[in-house]
């Protein structure tokens, strides 16, 4: 798969929480782009919550060593990494100043194919702060040019 120019993506995104006892759903299709930089692929798309809400930039890196890193830019930048089985240190810089979080994957799965070019992400982590557990998490992306 030739992928160093980027590639536009139709994805679909569903994601459920899970944050003291209280479940959320939410479903997304949005446009975004494909690309491999090296040998890490790159996907990327604009995340919006609500229609008042502005519209984050999300970029999802698949490593070559089977991790995934994801990362929300905007006012308040996201990075949080997950390795199948591990826990991840990760840091969330906010307005006023920077947060240590970790997450536990529990699940994490990537699939991709060629012809047509698509692909699957699932993911299910932990998430904690200072060893607190924030909420569970699961995440499941599905995109094809």
């Amino acid at each position: 798969m030739d992928l160093t120019q980027a590639l536009p993506i139709a994805i679909h995104l569903e994601t459920i929480t899970v944050q003291e006892g209280t479940r959320q759903d939410f479903v997304f299709d949005v446009a975004g782009q494909i690309v491999k930089i090296g040998d890490t692929l790159y996907i990327r798309y604009k995340e919006t919550a609500t229609e008042d809400m502005e519209e984050v930039p999300v970029t999802i890196k698949i490593l070559p060593d089977g991790s995934l890193q994801l990362i929300r830019a905007g006012e308040m930048r996201l990075r949080l990494k997950f390795t199948y089985k591990e826990t991840n240190e990760s840091q969330y810089k906010a307005p006023f100043g920077m947060l240590a979080f970790s997450t536990y994957t529990h699940d994490l799965h990537v699939s991709l194919t060629d012809k047509p070019i698509a692909g699957a992400i699932v993911l299910s982590y932990d998430l904690f702060m200072t060893d607190q557990k924030i909420g569970e998490y699961q995440l499941s992306l599905k995109f094809t040019a």
